[in-house]
Parts: structure tokens; C-alpha cells; sequence
């Protein structure tokens, strides 16, 4: 018999932790308020969730791996915009970040979402943090309560 682990969106009782890049505020503001709208979406309490802001996007891997370490939430969203400039400073960052936010997950057990919406325009990012299920926030709030519950599930065997 196969055991098939079905998608779960109650977050009526999980603890979530968002870490947010100060740098691109004009975008990762609008990315909070997705994740938020997300959150509520599948039933996430307000009063079980936290919001740590950094300065960038490179930070964001510090705070997930000190929330995920605390044993407090059940996932942690990150949230950044990296817009590509006239160097590859760019490239730098959205790998360094991907890689530290995919070691969070693994070393910690608790899902570390990228939620880093990596463009070449501000134009391409705005529309990435539109409102409503297709901004980049929403859609990250989605995949932690999704990923949480894989875990428990896992868990118990």
C-alpha cells in the first residue's frame, strides 16, 4: 500500500516566523502584506505569528536559522527583493541566500521558505507583489503552512 501525504492548508494551529529585508521596502513591504493575507487565508492566527525585519536579503538565512533554532514555529518565511543592477552582485546574493535558507531547512527540520523575488526591473517586481494569491508573499505564506504540516506528518511516521 503507498502512503500519500496530501497537501494540508489549516494553519489554525501553527506558529509562523517572517524574516523581511528592510533593503527594497517598496516591494518586500507589499510581500509582508501578501504573506499576512496568505497567512489569514488558510488560518493562521495573527497572534501566532512574528515578523523580524534585516537590513537585505543576505540576512535573511541569519534570522531563519535563530527562529527555526528557537523551536517556537512551525516554518519561517523570508522575504526579499533582489533587483539585478549593473554588476553581478545580484547573482551573488540570490545564491548565497538560496543555498543558506536550503541548509536552515535541513540542519534545522523546520521549513525555511525563499521567498526572495529575484528580477531584472522594478517593474518585474511590482508585478510579482501585486495583491491578492499570485504575489510572491501569499504564495510563500501558502507553501510554509504547506511544508509544516509535511513535517509533522513525517514525523509521525
Amino acid at each position: 500500500m503507498v502512503t500519500t501525504f496530501r497537501e494540508n492548508l489549516d494553519g489554525s494551529d501553527l506558529s509562523v516566523a517572517i524574516a523581511v529585508a528592510r533593503f527594497n521596502t517598496l516591494i518586500t513591504e507589499r510581500l509582508l502584506a501578501g504573506a499576512h493575507e496568505g497567512l489569514a487565508s488558510v488560518g493562521v492566527r495573527e497572534d501566532r505569528t512574528v515578523v523580524a525585519w534585516v537590513p537585505g536579503t543576505f540576512e535573511l538565512p541569519f534570522a531563519a536559522q535563530r527562529f527555526a533554532e528557537s523551536g517556537r514555529y512551525d516554518a519561517v518565511i523570508c522575504l526579499g527583493c533582489v533587483i539585478k543592477g549593473e554588476t553581478d552582485h545580484n547573482e551573488y546574493i540570490n545564491h548565497a541566500t538560496a543555498l543558506a535558507l536550503e541548509d536552515v531547512g535541513r540542519e534545522t527540520g523546520v521549513p525555511a521558505i525563499f521567498g526572495v523575488v529575484t528580477v531584472n526591473s522594478l517593474e518585474q517586481a511590482l508585478a510579482r507583489a501585486e495583491e491578492g494569491s499570485t504575489n510572491k508573499g501569499f504564495e510563500s505564506a501558502v507553501a510554509a503552512v504547506t511544508m509544516a504540516h509535511l513535517r509533522r506528518r513525517l514525523a509521525e511516521g
